[in-house]
């Protein structure tokens, strides 16, 4: 039973002058008791100003900066719970999330979201006047909490239909953080930065609550620049460094790259998407170690963790589960497969979400009794490694058999010339469905050339019907892969693609 949830109360009695938090772009930084005190300024607000009280939920449409940690801070003492929202959304999205989330309050940044497009049915303030509660210094009584009550609501993609609220719990969010200092031996001492949108999981936590519940120190960036966070790196000697493999090539190609001392990272974080061998070497060639995991909004995140000794023997791996993280892979009928065999991976412990906000429904077709359906097929080895074959939902049957994208793309990348490479199902009136592959490479790709690659190592339904050279795939905000916009355009737009048939 967790005892204690005021974190920055504790770290400003146990250690007040150390850094809590820095802004990587200004090098403004704050202490846990400047936190502390400027939440507890915040807290007194909330409750006489606007009336907040305990489970309220608050809204935030804002780029990251210190403001998100002074509420989080003051959510740990009041008991609010943050709802924080992907401000590129449209304003009808915004309109639906405020609206299903019933946001007493909102904070926003004038240059994230017009504000007079919105109706939000509640008091919209400007996060900026935050800036207040680090010139008062008044006395609060942290609220008596429990561990099942949210501290956040974090809202799916929406991929299909409306999005879905998450709720994370405070429990939810203590044993990701147990579980990520058991996996990345994180302590007090440790730094490492966030350059991860605050509208996310990941932004908040892969690192940044595990960083202040342990007591060390994050360096926070409004945003990823490549350049700016391959400096911050070498020059202020970081621990640890967690970015999508996307994120990592645009630090490998930038020409400074090579002469950079990266020699303090302990280990080289990767999440989203796998990361190529090629990009795992370019950082074990500077004796930097590459760990890959796996997470969910749902749970964690910090759910598995692939050991940097097992990189490369263990090419797309996602390891093993956690220290508190509980995995079944079953099939349809939720039975537990074979080694080899691929099924669904549930997962189970006290970091998984009780369920969605307002959706008893959805929150009962995500769970198989105490476990939490991924939607994601996976596969374990003799050795007890996890690997994830696709997304559920991106499977596509073609002439009744089943596709996983995933598997055709690590073949399409293992090609010399292909750079990035995406396959998405699509209707097909003899097959029912069949795969579209674009590609972004160093030149393009004929279909003869195609098909003798992919029949070598892929069966012939499986090999993509349509291949697409473009310059870039579109990806999310947190540079990811983003499928769906990939499928809409192809099928608004498909005679305006170069096509080229693979019979």
């Amino acid at each position: 039973m967790i005892n204690t949830f005021d974190w920055f109360a504790k770290w400003s009695e146990y250690n007040p002058e150390k850094i809590a938090v820095k802004i990587g772009e200004t090098g403004k930084k704050y202490t846990y008791r400047e936190l502390h005190f400027a939440a507890n300024a915040l807290a007194v607000d909330l409750e006489d100003t606007y009336g907040i009280q305990r489970g309220d939920r608050i809204a935030i449409i804002s780029d990251n900066s210190i403001y998100q940690v002074l509420l989080f801070a003051a959510a740990l003492k009041t008991g609010a719970v943050l709802v924080p929202l992907n401000f590129r959304l449209a304003s009808e999205e915004l309109q639906y999330m405020l609206e299903d989330s019933g946001s007493k309050l909102l904070f926003y940044r004038d240059s994230c979201v017009d504000v007079k497009k919105l109706k939000p049915g509640c008091e919209a303030v400007a996060i900026d006047k935050l800036s207040n509660c680090f010139n008062e210094r008044p006395v609060y009584k942290s609220k008596k909490l429990h561990e099942e009550d949210a501290v956040f609501i974090l809202y799916t993609s929406g991929t299909t239909g409306f999005p879905k609220g998450a709720v994370y719990t405070h429990k939810m969010m203590f044993w990701n953080s147990i579980n990520t200092a058991h996996s990345l031996s994180l302590t007090s001492s440790t730094t490492t930065l966030n350059c991860m949108p605050l509208f996310h999981t990941g932004g908040w936590n892969v690192f940044l609550t595990p960083i202040l519940h342990h007591g060390g120190t994050m360096l926070l960036f409004n945003k990823f620049d490549p350049a700016m966070i391959l400096d911050c790196i070498e020059e202020e000697r970081l621990d640890l460094f967690m970015a999508v493999p996307t994120m990592l090539k645009m630090m490998v190609d930038l020409p400074q790259f090579s002469a950079k001392d990266l020699s303090s990272l302990k280990y080289l974080i990767v999440g989203g998407e796998s990361m190529p061998i090629p990009l795992i070497d370019v950082f074990h060639r500077k004796g930097i170690p590459v760990r890959q995991g796996y997470g969910l909004t749902e749970a964690g995140p910090n759910l598995t963790s692939l050991h940097q000794d097992e990189a490369k023997r263990k090419e797309g791996s996602i390891g093993k589960p956690n220290f508190y993280v509980d995995i079944r892979i079953v099939d349809d009928l939720g039975k537990d497969v074979e080694a080899g065999e691929p099924g669904e991976l549930l997962i189970g412990g006290p970091m998984v979400t009780p369920g969605y906000w307002n959706r008893p429904e959805a929150t009962e077709g995500a769970k198989l009794g105490a476990w939490l359906r991924t939607g994601d097929v996976a596969t374990m080895d003799s050795e007890g490694f996890i690997y994830i074959v696709d997304r559920k939902k991106n499977m596509y049957i073609s002439g009744g058999e089943n596709v996983y994208p995933v598997e055709v793309e690590r073949v399409l990348l293992s090609h010399q010339d292909v750079k990035e490479a995406v396959v998405i199902g699509v209707p097909d009136e003899k097959w029912g469905e069949s795969g579209v592959a674009f590609l972004v490479a160093d030149r393009e790709l004929n279909s003869s050339e195609i098909k003798s690659f992919c029949q070598e190592k892929l069966a012939k339904f499986k090999i993509p019907a349509v291949v697409v050279n473009c310059s870039e795939i579109p990806k999310n905000d947190t540079g990811k892969l983003n499928r769906k916009l990939l499928k809409d355009n192809y099928l608004n737009t498909t005679t305006s693609h170069q096509k080229v048939k693979v019979n």
